[in-house]
């Protein structure tokens, strides 16, 4: 046999892997309708710009301009996979603009506390069975934690998200949410120790 001449069954394969039509592009995956969207992610939108420190007589803009948002640029979503992570992030950005404009507006108050929203006698559409003595107590404890650890604790412990999904939500390592969630139940175990020795001094 001479060199460098394939054999007719290896000229035959190569041949046909060259011919082979090309498989079809992937599909992109698309992302669900607006409306749908708006009916799954409301509670989430809500709860977690009242958490960013949005006033409660503001919240409904808020809620309503995040909506805007996700609805403008929910068709040119590049992983639509991601689509609860991306809308907690609009969600953050949008309150985080919220309280720039109202200290720039307002300099000489700091935007309302999250205690101030707790002690509303106007309940929550999702904390219904809560007492406001109970959200006055869980506030004032989320205040005290720096943002990292209160977003993943805010949303295990309230929106009862698994940390795995917590962490995807947020962007961080598996290890990195259940460290701060870690450190943030340490911190309301010491706060319920604190008030539980107030209560008993009283």
């Amino acid at each position: 046999m001479r060199c460098g001449v394939p054999r007719p069954h290896t000229a035959l394969r190569n041949f046909s892997t060259l011919n082979r039509p090309a498989p079809p592009p992937a599909q992109r995956t698309a992302a669900p309708p607006f409306e749908v969207v708006y009916k799954e992610y409301f509670e989430l939108v809500w709860s977690s710009a009242r958490r960013f420190g949005v006033h409660s007589e503001a919240i409904d803009d808020v809620v309503q301009e995040v909506f805007i948002v996700i609805h403008a640029k929910l068709d040119a979503l590049a992983q639509p996979e991601l689509l609860r992570s991306w809308i907690y992030g609009v969600v953050r950005r949008v309150s985080s603009n919220h309280r720039r404009m109202q200290r720039a507006r307002h300099p000489a108050s700091q935007v309302v506390a999250l205690q101030h929203e707790a002690v509303s006698s106007e309940p929550t559409p999702f904390d219904q069975a809560k007492t406001n003595a109970d959200l006055e107590f869980l506030a004032s404890l989320l205040a005290e934690l720096d943002e990292p650890k209160r977003e993943v604790f805010a949303l295990v412990e309230i929106d009862e998200m698994t940390v795995p999904e917590a962490a995807e939500l947020l962007g961080i390592p598996l290890n990195t949410a259940y460290s701060r969630l870690r450190a943030a139940r340490q911190a309301f175990e010491a706060a319920l120790a604190r008030r539980d020795e107030r209560s008993m001094e009283a």
